[in-house]
């Protein structure tokens, strides 16, 4: 079971020296919601969060199931931070879906995910999917004219899209996905559009990814 509360001080302490804007962006530091339901995939998301609190954005986990505790299709259980409906996310900068069949199918049909979806696009800000969670956006008929990606097979709920079958894209306040072998790119495009290339250069280097 793991418990996603907190937040690695040794990355963002290195970041800080090395990078000289990085103490401002602490301070004004990204508030990003990652939404969880039963059969997410557990790589598409702990693998971003991992990426996006080491760059020092502040992670929230929500569960949408009306428990704290999620369970991924792998069988790992997760304790959210909060549940959907608890608090207002009316500070997020960032709503972040992660894929899986029965995780995106819970999702999409969860009316309280779909009215957060609605509110944040209509106010521009940050919309992330990977795998099949792209469809959630899809069907809701938010990525007209936009272009994106998923997991190969899915495409078809990507209404109006321009599908790419790119690892990962990003086009406007979306950033889509292709599958779990993506999930560190998926979280590096995340920090890009939040923080300096050279942020996601230097975390890329610290944690080995370019070797």
């Amino acid at each position: 079971m793991f418990v996603l509360d907190w937040v690695p001080r040794t990355t963002t302490k290195d970041l800080d020296k090395e990078l000289p804007g990085f103490e401002i962006l602490m301070i004004k530091m990204k508030k990003i919601y990652v939404f969880l339901a039963d059969g997410f995939e557990t790589v598409e998301a702990l693998a971003p969060i991992d990426v996006m609190r080491r760059a020092g954005l502040k992670v929230t986990t929500v569960s949408t199931m009306g428990r704290r505790e999620v369970l991924s299709a792998q069988g790992v259980a997760v304790i959210a931070d909060a549940l959907l409906g608890d608090f207002s996310l009316a500070d997020a900068d960032a709503l972040v879906l992660p894929g899986g069949s029965e995780g995106t199918e819970n999702l999409s049909a969860n009316a309280a995910v779909r009215e957060e979806i609605e509110r944040m696009n209509g106010e521009g800000k940050l919309l992330a999917a990977i795998c099949a969670a792209p469809m959630v956006f899809g069907r809701m008929g938010l990525l007209k004219g936009h272009k994106a990606t998923c997991y190969p097979g899915c495409e078809t709920d990507l209404t109006g899209a321009d599908y790419t079958a790119a690892t990962v894209e990003k086009d406007g306040n979306f950033i889509t996905a292709c599958g779990p072998g993506v999930s560190f790119d998926f979280g590096f495009a995340i920090v890009e559009h939040f923080c300096a290339k050279d942020t996601v250069a230097l975390l890329r280097s610290q944690m080995q990814f370019d070797r």
